[in-house]
């Protein structure tokens, strides 16, 4: 447990245990996780049955290596959440930026949707819903205020289908598959940019020897 989680959480010691709130933290990717191709997958799978059982809702964004997670529920079973994703060694440097009573949910879905923040994933009809993002990217949420973090809520709520990478049924080869872990989709951007980078090199050299 980080030295400083009861400082963190201490904010909330005057909201009754049974009072609904909403808690939205920040946090990295470790350099392991950034590598790991299921990341997504798995924090999914461990939070479905702990989220369903408890009352969880809430929406999970992710870009440029930060996480931001907005969790809604009773005060108790949100901070229990809070201690098992404190210790959670996928992610570090997490911070709680906004804790509030509400009389009602924003996120009603217990499965923690995920919205990917990397403009250049999305498709062309994905950049035109989510324009309104714009001010907010690139995506580095540690720096936000109380009232940025609420607008920014405000605007991913009236998503009908949030912006986000679509699995690809692809089945992979041994190189493949060992590619996809080195690779996580996330970093395809900086592959491409370091083959683009290699092609220019190429058409340099056969300029000079030409």
């Amino acid at each position: 447990m980080p030295p400083n989680y009861n400082d963190r959480v201490s904010m909330g010691d005057e909201i009754e245990d049974s009072a609904l709130v909403q808690l939205v933290y920040v946090s990295n990717l470790t350099l392991g996780s950034r590598l790991s191709a299921s990341i997504f997958d798995d924090i999914e799978s461990h939070a479905r049955n702990f989220n369903q059982q408890h009352g969880i809702t809430g929406i999970l964004c992710y870009g440029s290596g930060c996480f931001l997670q907005c969790i809604e529920g009773e005060k108790a079973h949100v901070f229990a959440l809070m201690e098992r994703i404190f210790i959670d060694s996928q992610h570090k440097n997490v911070e709680i930026i906004l804790l509030q009573t509400i009389d009602s949910r924003s996120f009603i879905d217990w499965r923690m949707r995920s919205l990917f923040l990397e403009r250049w994933l999305w498709s062309p009809a994905s950049k035109n819903q989510a324009a309104e993002l714009s001010p907010y990217l690139p995506f580095f949420p540690h720096s936000w205020s109380p009232d940025r973090t609420k607008q920014f809520l405000q605007i991913i709520e009236t998503f009908d289908s949030l912006p986000h990478i679509q699995a690809a049924g692809i089945t992979y080869n041994a190189l493949g598959n060992m590619f996809r872990h080195i690779a996580a989709p996330h970093q395809a951007f900086l592959i491409v940019q370091g083959f683009l980078s290699l092609l220019l090199v190429v058409g340099l050299a056969l300029l000079y020897f030409w």
